[in-house]
């Protein structure tokens, strides 16, 4: 991947509508080899798709949660019931495995204080194998970036 290729990818992570001939322009290529060049970097898998931008309160998920994880017992079996567990419950946005005293940092959107409370209760401690839960509000965000840095 070289200086034009990360050129491109900037910019359609700031606006993935583009058009190729208006991306051209904006990365200074004619349109054939910047198409060709957005081909293979969607071919290769640096580009994994094209997605929306959804306003969360707008959309009706005013609040974010920061959830952390310890998991009670790390065998094979919890971690992969863990794991899939979470994957298949729409509210938790990302989660990430940790480094340090949690073992899972997810982000969960919810309606309301009450429908978390409902969230923790009918689905969070369902899943097995859960030592300790930490939740964190957030109540307002500083940055929120689409794009990876250029280096």
């Amino acid at each position: 991947m070289d200086k034009i290729d990360r050129k491109i990818l900037r910019e359609l992570q700031l606006d993935g509508r583009l058009s190729n001939q208006e991306l051209a322009q904006r990365v200074n290529l004619s349109p054939s080899p910047c198409l060709r060049r957005v081909r293979r970097l969607e071919e290769q898998k640096v580009i994994r798709g094209y997605t929306a931008v959804v306003d969360q309160k707008a959309y009706g998920y005013p609040i974010t949660v920061f959830v952390r994880i310890a998991l009670a017992r790390h065998d094979t079996d919890t971690v992969k019931e863990f794991e899939q567990r979470v994957k298949e419950i729409d509210e938790i946005i990302d989660c990430f495995l940790m480094t340090g005293q949690r073992d899972y940092l997810m982000r969960v959107v919810t309606h309301s204080l009450d429908d978390y409370e409902r969230f923790v209760r009918d689905t969070i401690h369902t899943i097995p194998g859960i030592g300790s839960i930490d939740t964190s509000f957030a109540y307002g965000v500083v940055k929120r970036s689409p794009a990876l840095p250029e280096g």
